[in-house]
């Protein structure tokens, strides 16, 4: 039975929560897909610190670049190089003095034998040899940013030309990661964050930084977002939490 009391306190607890409520927003980051690890990370603790609820969406940079040039409704960009955001910025689609650099990251050779001996990375590496009948994995190595510095780096060593035919090239860096640790791809190439994030491949080598441009995830808001959670969600970006979520992962954070 509701006593007049019972129903004073139940107004004073809904007149309580009905303020968070009204004030829980939304944002959705569009992310590049070897992120996917640290980003699940990142956004959980951020919907825990702030009550608001993250959408991450994940797919290679050119895809989201694309989305975002076609009016796809994201708030947030990270790339997993410059090129794509430039473009965008060139496009009038990024927030002005909202962008800057949060990431870096390697690319390694891996495969997928467990027992695989290291490989010492230079002019000299059979790679052909390595791939016997078997096909080199890699993202598009023209449009998606993890098959752009894979293929400047077989480029620099002077390796591309006998590997170029035997390149299955995939969507993305994860797909491409997937070829290999199911065994379709006996080698490949990916961020050292995806194969710490996949148990069922082997680093045989890391790619020296001078054989390719550097690899840099730069973060901006989007010109066309709606919500004033962008800066919130940039600045958690930069903090202790998210920073410790991105190196758990193996990236290194800018300016650590």
């Amino acid at each position: 039975m509701f006593t007049p009391a019972l129903c004073r306190a139940t107004a004073l607890v809904a007149a309580i929560l009905a303020p968070s409520a009204a004030t829980a927003g939304e944002i959705t980051v569009f992310a590049a897909a070897s992120m996917t690890n640290a980003m699940a990370d990142v956004e959980a603790r951020f919907e825990a610190d702030t009550g608001h609820d993250v959408t991450v969406s994940l797919a290679g940079s050119s895809a989201l670049a694309r989305q975002i040039r076609q009016g796809a409704p994201a708030d947030i960009f990270i790339s997993a190089n410059t090129g794509w955001m430039d473009a965008l910025e060139a496009d009038g689609l990024v927030e002005e003095g909202t962008r800057f650099d949060l990431l870096n990251n390697a690319i390694v050779l891996i495969a997928a034998d467990a027992s695989a001996a290291p490989v010492e990375v230079g002019p000299d590496m059979d790679l052909a040899g390595l791939l016997g009948d078997g096909r080199l994995a890699m993202a598009l190595v023209d449009a998606v940013p993890a098959g752009i510095y894979g293929k400047a780096a077989l480029e620099t060593l002077g390796l591309w030309d006998s590997v170029a035919p035997r390149v299955a090239q995939a969507d993305n860096v994860r797909a491409a990661l997937a070829f290999v640790a199911t065994g379709e791809a006996p080698y490949g190439i990916v961020y050292a964050t995806d194969a710490v994030a996949e148990d069922d491949v082997t680093v045989v080598a890391t790619f020296p930084t001078q054989t390719h441009p550097p690899i840099v995830y730069p973060a901006a808001a989007l010109g066309q977002s709606d919500t004033s959670l962008t800066q919130d969600f940039l600045d958690f970006l930069r903090g202790p939490e998210a920073r410790a979520a991105f190196a758990r992962q193996g990236f290194v954070v800018v300016g650590d």
